[in-house]
């Protein structure tokens, strides 16, 4: 191996660890944002407020998408990531109403 393909490797490696640092922070993160909407889903089936709220659904939409440019994130991918996180919460919170 050529003195760079080694450097080469070693920056590979450096990368992959920051991906699988990055997967595991992403991963808890999901799992303590789903704890938040768990416990809202709950709150709206006791008051009988409605499981979706497409003002708010909106409103986190656009925030995310100017939150995606400042980060330098693909907006569109950023908002059809947050349209599956809210789909899922929806469907969580309709299962309360259930």
């Amino acid at each position: 191996m050529t003195d760079d393909a080694a450097r080469a490797a070693e920056l590979l490696k450096d990368h992959r660890r920051s991906i699988d640092r990055l997967d595991a922070i992403l991963v808890y993160t999901l799992g303590e944002r789903f704890k938040h909407t768990q416990a809202v889903g709950k709150l709206k089936a006791e008051h009988e407020l409605p499981p979706s709220d497409p003002a708010r659904e909106a409103k986190q939409i656009e925030r995310l998408e100017d939150l995606s440019r400042r980060a330098d994130l693909d907006p569109e991918f950023a908002k059809k990531f947050l349209n599956f996180i809210i789909d899922e919460v929806i469907r969580h919170h309709k299962k309360h109403h259930e």
